[in-house]
């Protein structure tokens, strides 16, 4: 059995952060997007996951991240991820989110990509 995903947003002025704790799977990854529309919708056009709390990501669980990718693309936002785990960033760039969105070590450094400030 695992443990459901938990979602923490933090409002900034110009960024949204998402920050997950668990397993981001088909219900965690539906999780993520109806948070991550939300905030399309109130407005932000700079989010950011960071994923210090998330050890595994399934196949559908990057699929829900790749709708949520081209849901900025399309909104011409900008969506981040920082914090990833080797296994994670490693899968990210094999399916090609990093050519979408930024990948970030930590998350100075994704908050100052995606705004100019740190």
């Amino acid at each position: 059995m695992t443990e459901g995903l938990k979602l923490t947003v933090d409002r900034r002025e110009g960024l949204a952060v998402i920050y997950t704790d668990g397993y981001i799977n088909n219900q965690g990854g539906e999780e993520i997007a109806r948070t991550a529309y939300d905030l399309i919708d109130q407005g932000h056009r700079h989010l950011l996951l960071n994923l210090t709390g998330t050890k595994i990501i399934n196949s559908i669980g990057i699929s829900i991240l790749i709708e949520i990718i081209e849901r900025m693309i399309e909104i011409e936002g900008r969506l981040a991820f920082c914090s990833l785990t080797p296994t994670i960033e490693k899968t990210f760039h094999i399916m090609g989110l990093a050519q979408y969105a930024g990948i970030f070590p930590d998350e100075p450094a994704a908050v100052l990509a995606l705004t100019g400030t740190a």
